[in-house]
């Protein structure tokens, strides 16, 4: 096991064995990553006080906290979410193609569905729910306007993209891939 893959309370994360995990991201407790997902450097995944749920194909980028809420809420993220850098994803629900800017926040029992995006430096408060398809932002973050063409090329683009770029890492001895 690798020393930033680490059990809680008798809970070791599961890692599909082609997730790439940058050196310096930690992954702790009951958290599960499904594969072709990548978590890039400085990056935490902290299940100790619930579960995380991470799909496939998921694209958390550098210095992301993703942590949960002890009595309520766990973190559940879809199939081919990208979460931009040094966001705060915390006890909420990203749903498949949703995508969070850097440095954005996603707070406690807050839904992302599907194809939805989140601007960068955006706070998606306690319990709002960002509609399928649409851009918010702002601080707290509001409806501005339905994702348009180029929103819905870069959901789609950017997890492949940072895919091969963990391949390159990979192939020059930098990160580990996943181990169950």
């Amino acid at each position: 096991m690798a020393n930033n893959i680490l059990p809680f309370k008798g809970a070791l994360p599961s890692i599909d064995p082609s997730v790439f995990l940058a050196p310096t991201a930690t992954v702790i407790g009951d958290v599960e990553i499904g594969a072709e997902s990548n978590i890039w450097f400085g990056c935490l995944v902290r299940g100790d006080m619930n579960i995380i749920r991470i799909g496939k194909r998921v694209n958390i980028q550098d210095l992301t906290v993703v942590h949960v809420d002890s009595q309520k809420y766990g973190t559940f993220i879809g199939d081919s979410v990208t979460i931009g850098h040094s966001a705060v994803i915390h006890a909420c629900t990203l749903e498949d193609r949703s995508f969070v800017g850097m440095q954005a926040c996603v707070m406690d029992g807050a839904v992302v569905e599907t194809g939805a995006m989140v601007a960068a430096g955006a706070l998606v408060p306690p319990g709002k729910r960002v509609l399928a398809g649409q851009l918010w932002a702002g601080t707290p973050a509001r409806y501005v306007r339905d994702c348009g063409d180029q929103e819905n090329q870069m959901i789609d683009r950017v997890p492949p993209e940072y895919w091969e770029m963990a391949q390159e890492y990979l192939k020059i001895g930098i990160g580990v891939v996943g181990k169950n």
